[in-house]
């Protein structure tokens, strides 16, 4: 069985699809528990989820527990960027957010789950990372340092649990074009768009089509960093874009 964090919309309701397609039952979570349960449906189990609290996390865990005895794959996907400020001009509560989940959230999950990770034949942690995760740009501090975080925390996975069946996966995408963008500018969807103009992103599916395929490999097969980008970026701050 797979669990999904954040699994209301983009990225993470797409993986929710895709892993479902490849057989596994699914617990998804997320805030938005209504946009949870229509991804998920019938077939799966949807459960509030707020990453940024430990009390929602070990009660995610305890009936995840309960309804199916172990993880399978766990997939980090909660998280988001806020503001595009440069360091001079950052907002203390913008830094907060993205560092409570993108970071906490993401190592508290990881930590609750592991004892039900150890109780699978082979168990599968991926984390979603980024880009700004070995990238920096412009006004991207607060979120390339939880992005820089989430790859030391996935490598250290992979150090220490070194020797057990579980393997460690790091996503790290490019320009994804889904919510992520309107949720950074605080809504403004004209701001949010400009981000896209000219260029073609890649979109959700494209990411949960490389999860899905990373967990489907034979249990000796550990995939461990995969970088996935739209052909026109070349580099975070590299990008064609048409007229």
């Amino acid at each position: 069985m797979a669990v999904v964090t954040g699994a209301s919309s983009g990225i993470g309701a797409a993986t929710v699809v895709g892993l479902g397609r490849a057989g596994y039952q699914i617990a998804a979570g997320a805030r938005r528990l209504e946009r949870v349960r229509r991804v998920v449906g019938e077939s799966g189990l949807a459960l509030p989820l707020d990453v940024t609290r430990l009390e929602s996390i070990d009660a995610f865990v305890a009936e995840v527990k309960k309804k199916f005895g172990r993880i399978d794959v766990l997939v980090n996907n909660a998280g988001l960027a806020r503001g595009l400020a440069p360091i001079a001009e950052g907002k203390d509560e913008d830094w907060i957010e993205m560092w409570e989940a993108n970071v906490l959230g993401l190592l508290r999950v990881t930590r609750a789950s592991l004892p039900l990770i150890r109780k699978a034949r082979h168990g599968h942690i991926v984390n979603l990372g980024s880009i700004a995760g070995f990238e920096v740009y412009k006004g991207g501090a607060g979120y390339t340092a939880t992005k820089h975080a989430v790859h030391a925390i996935s490598r250290t996975l992979r150090l220490e649990l070194n020797g057990e069946p579980i393997r460690v996966t790091e996503v790290m995408p490019g320009m994804v074009k889904t919510e992520f963008s309107v949720v950074r500018f605080h809504g403004d969807r004209d701001a949010a768009e400009s981000v896209y103009k000219g260029v073609k992103p890649l979109v959700a599916a494209d990411i949960a089509d490389t999860i899905v395929y990373a967990v489907t490999r034979p249990p000796h097969v550990d995939v461990d960093e995969l970088v996935i980008r739209p052909v026109a970026q070349a580099a975070s701050f590299l990008v064609a874009r048409k007229p």
